[in-house]
């Protein structure tokens, strides 16, 4: 056995449960014993707490544990040759280690994990009856224990609980570091909380960095009077800024394959079994998984009619996507859409400024609630598609909601800039919306979190002075593994069986892109008040995942997915209104006759199409360094095949002669 140490097993598990009741002789098939005893079987290390209102059982692994069931799960491991091979706890010093030096990733372990706990299944040939205050429950053979247990609310909620000196130091370093307002510890991110978060915060640190080029170039152009120049500052802040936002996102595709490559993940880390981290398709899905798995596996049938069959499913779930997102569309031009210009046009025919904020602000808030309807609606639609990946589920309902959103933010801008016409007015509407869609919508995510985490405590201890008969006396919270407990989950505001917080962030950027790209022109200051914004907006999104929040359980996306065809499609968008508002601004008589300046606007427009598309092609989405590090791996995995597989045929030979 090989004599590798690592750091002491930490708990990282809840499993939370009710107080009992009734206090019971005999705890020998009282279910939660039951439970704790087949943790510690499991190879698992449990520790009671005993809360206020609820029981606790903190669950750590020690590192054979979790290698035992690697290799149990056959999970494919990075190696030092650059082959990933099955995972072996017998030799495992020749699989990769994780930046921070532990084995395993945070996404593997809280893997490992789950296959632990909720593998713990009846194995005795008949039913076990178990006791809970008095009660009798039937663990019906090969049923799952956990499973049971959360069918009868016995177990309340199982969490990821927050490592306190990892915690401490990514406050320290990451929350409140204050001092380089763009340097984020990745690895230590992604050693914490997963890719997909980790992913997050380096395209925000990389964004918020990028940023600071049209910022600057924005106050330059808004605060110096350029003289008889001036026409032509706008053109040239417009070729900037579109210049840039192309290579952004082609520089930003470089470095997550970069990342990717340093954290020793594939793209295709999705399609791994091993990272199946406990999503449950609904009924309909499984009854297609397991109809296109028998389909695969029936041998002698017509390959025709296999053929045909595939292709039905295929066309079929494409048309209930277009169904449903002509659904969301028709909802939109219907719903939306009147009231969106209904609000535009009162927003011009008001005189006082205050109202118009005023207004600006009641239509923020009332459009938020009337959309996240939509958005639930959407979840709604996506559950009857035949997306039997969580990831394909997830890209549709980002596009679903986008959608959404995006008239519920740009349809009143659209109106004052080409039907209305009113710069001055669209000028003002950008400042009053940057104003309170960014800065009141941070106070909002991180307050309201805190509101409802303190609304939990205050409820918790007035059910308990209400036990003991007494409204006096302060009730303290002794258990950190409590407090957890208490804190909301991160999750999206709409769908959160289908994903995390980071749709609301995400959705954040994309909404404040569109805005300052596709108005670039009116308002070039706009960039630098995103810029100050998404400072914050690293800072305050960290305090909300260590201090506000639970331990968000780890996702395994290794890009932005749906979003980046998103900021994509807001560039486009972007050349085009900018182009038709300095068509406007030019064309101030309204003439739209073809005259030199006119023409040149649109001959850039086209020129700025092909940049866009065009561009991917000088600039690779690898660095070098990733590509020959790929390279250098594939050689060495051939080279130890090559010589293994000799090795195998001079035995053969040598046998037989």
């Amino acid at each position: 056995m090989v004599g590798h140490r690592e750091e002491e097993p930490v708990y990282e598990i809840a499993v939370a449960v009710p107080k009992r009741r009734v206090k019971e002789g005999d705890e020998s098939e009282d279910c939660v014993e039951v439970l704790v005893d087949e943790f510690r079987k499991a190879g698992l290390i449990t520790d009671r707490v005993v809360g206020i209102a609820d029981e606790f059982i903190k669950l750590a692994a020690p590192l054979e544990t979790l290698g035992r069931t690697a290799a149990k799960l056959r999970m494919r491991k990075p190696t030092h040759i650059g082959m990933d091979l099955q995972f072996e706890w017998e030799d495992v010093n020749a699989f990769v280690r994780q930046p921070d030096g532990s084995l395993f990733s945070w996404c593997e372990r809280f893997h490992f994990y789950r296959h632990l706990i909720y593998g713990i299944v009846n194995k005795s040939q008949s039913d076990i009856i178990l006791k809970w205050d008095m009660e009798e429950i039937h663990w019906e053979r090969g049923e799952p224990l956990l499973q049971r247990l959360e069918s009868e609310s016995i177990v309340k909620q199982v969490f990821p609980m927050h490592i306190e000196t990892k915690r401490k130091e990514l406050l320290r370093s990451w929350a409140l570091n204050w001092l380089d307002f763009t340097k984020q510890p990745i690895d230590d991110i992604y050693s914490y909380f997963g890719t997909k978060i980790a992913v997050y915060f380096a395209f925000l640190g990389m964004y918020t960095r990028w940023m600071l080029f049209p910022a600057g170039l924005g106050l330059i152009s808004q605060l110096i009077d350029f003289g008889p120049f001036q026409l032509l500052v706008l053109p040239i802040f417009f070729v900037s800024i579109t210049l840039w936002a192309v290579m952004f996102f082609q520089f930003w595709k470089r470095k997550n394959s970069a990342l990717l490559t340093r954290w020793q993940i594939s793209y295709s880390v999705e399609a791994d079994p091993g990272y199946d981290l406990g999503y449950k398709l609904s009924g309909k899905e499984w009854s297609l998984v397991q109809s296109t798995v028998e389909l695969a596996g029936k041998e002698g049938q017509d390959r025709r009619k296999d053929k045909e069959k595939f292709q039905r499913e295929e066309w079929f779930g494409a048309f209930l996507r277009v169904r449903n997102d002509a659904i969301v569309i028709l909802c939109i031009i219907c719903l939306q859409l009147p009231f969106e210009l209904a609000y535009a046009h009162l927003y011009e025919v008001v005189g006082s400024d205050v109202i118009k904020f005023g207004l600006t602000a009641i239509y923020l808030f009332l459009i938020q609630h009337f959309t996240r309807i939509g958005g639930k609606v959407s979840v709604q639609l996506i559950n009857h598609e035949k997306n039997v990946s969580r990831e394909y589920r997830a890209d549709s309902l980002v596009y679903k909601v986008f959608g959404l959103y995006f008239m519920q933010s740009y349809i009143g801008l659209f109106y004052h800039a080409l039907l209305h016409r009113n710069f001055k007015t669209l000028r003002q509407v950008l400042i009053q919306r940057l104003i309170i869609s960014e800065v009141l919508e941070n106070l909002w995510e991180n307050s309201f979190p805190y509101l409802k985490y303190s609304y939990k405590k205050h409820k918790v201890r007035k059910n308990k002075r209400h036990e003991k008969g007494s409204t006096r006396g302060k009730i303290q919270f002794a258990s950190r593994v409590e407090k957890e407990y208490l804190k909301p989950s991160y999750s999206a505001s709409i769908g959160e069986e289908l994903e995390d917080g980071l749709f609301d962030d995400f959705l954040e950027l994309a909404l404040q892109f569109g805005m300052i790209m596709m108005f670039a022109c009116v308002f070039p200051l706009a960039f630098a008040f995103a810029a100050l914004n998404n400072i914050t907006e690293i800072r305050t999104d960290a305090l909300k995942l260590l201090v506000i929040m639970k331990r968000p359980e780890p996702r395994t996306s290794v890009t932005i997915g749906a979003w980046l065809n998103i900021f994509q499609f807001l560039i486009v968008m972007s050349i085009c209104t900018n182009s038709a508002l300095l068509v406007c601004l030019y064309d101030q008589e309204g003439k739209w006759k073809i005259e030199p300046g006119l023409a040149a606007i649109l001959v850039m427009e086209h020129v700025l199409l092909l940049i866009k598309f065009g561009v991917s092609r000088f600039v690779p989405e690898e660095p070098a360094w990733v590509r020959a590090n790929r390279v250098k791996n594939a050689t060495q995995a051939q080279d130890v095949c090559s010589k293994q597989l000799l090795r195998t045929i001079s035995a053969k030979a040598t046998k037989d002669d």
